[in-house]
């Protein structure tokens, strides 16, 4: 992990403004040493994963929160693209969507996410979400650096 104060980047991959909106205000509060690079589906994420287009000189994310229901390229393609490159893998993925499906937990852990969690509807849960996120992910995990 990267050291304390320093800046993060963290890849949001979601297609609702509103939801984007959120979640870059609720990382301002919890942290300010999130950058937050957005892409609003799967094919713009794998754009800015692989640097490609305009995304050549992007940083690589820390950590990739990953929304499921993307047009284009869905959360479940991006997350079995992600895992199977070898230079990307490393990368910590949370699943970060409306649904509670069962099958779309269990198929999200089978390829490989690493944490799961549904977005809450009132907008006080959700920033108390990604002040979890914030906490846990970025200040208690240890995540691996920028070149792993």
């Amino acid at each position: 992990m990267e050291g304390a104060g320093e800046l993060m980047d963290i890849l949001l991959v979601e297609d609702s403004p509103g939801d984007v909106r959120l979640t870059q205000e609720a990382f301002r509060e919890a942290n300010g040493t999130v950058n937050l690079h957005v892409a609003c589906d799967g094919v713009e994420a794998m754009a800015f994963l692989k640097k490609t287009g305009t995304h050549i000189g992007d940083p690589r994310p820390g950590l990739i929160l990953l929304d499921l229901n993307l047009p284009r390229m869905d959360g479940r393609e991006v997350l079995t693209l992600i895992k199977e490159d070898e230079h990307l893998s490393t990368i910590p993925i949370i699943i970060l969507t409306t649904s509670e499906a069962e099958i779309d937990i269990v198929r999200s852990y089978q390829l490989k996410a690493n944490c799961y969690l549904s977005k809450p509807v009132e907008l006080e849960a959700f920033y108390n979400l990604v002040k979890q996120i914030n906490e846990f992910w970025l200040t208690t995990a240890k995540l691996p650096g920028p070149n792993a």
